[in-house]
């Protein structure tokens, strides 16, 4: 089942923001630091208050948090190039180790779809990082294509 996220879940989505960290960090250690959260406890009660940053959850029958999106509203307007559309950004998905290739990513991203559309945004849109390239197949068969690249020189 997919829900808003409830207090209840942070200690599954704090488990699961580990476990993104450690993807990241496992192919980027030198921009990931390796266990770790991006937010808090505290800064999660926040963030779930909050009606322009739903967080979503994937949980099993013993409610159970399998999965996470989070998501942000955003809007440009009056800018000068781009037009006045209203995006859902997919800060971060995550599902659980144990439970990746049993519908969990395929179930949040479905939902995550249908609340957009239901709101009137005009498109979603993510970032995945190219050392993550199981995330890469996953997004490409869910029919997302890419909209920009970002590019680096290390120096």
């Amino acid at each position: 089942m997919v829900r808003r996220a409830i207090q209840s879940d942070i200690p599954g989505i704090l488990r699961l923001l580990v476990q993104v960290d450690m993807v990241h960090h496992e192919g980027r250690p030198d921009l990931f630091k390796g266990p770790a959260t991006k937010y808090s406890a505290d800064e999660l009660v926040s963030i779930l208050g909050d009606d322009t940053s739903p967080v979503f959850v994937c949980v099993d029958e013993n409610d159970t948090v399998m999965g996470h999106a989070f998501c942000k509203h955003e809007q440009i307007t009056g800018d000068a190039v781009r037009t006045d559309v209203r995006t859902l950004y997919i800060d971060d998905i995550c599902v659980d180790e144990a439970a990746r290739g049993h519908g969990v990513g395929r179930a949040l991203y479905q939902f995550v779809t249908e609340y957009a559309r239901n709101a009137g945004f005009y498109n979603i849109t993510l970032n995945v990082w190219t050392c993550n390239p199981g995330a890469i197949r996953f997004y490409e068969t869910l029919g997302l294509k890419p909209q920009k690249i970002g590019m680096e020189a290390i120096l």
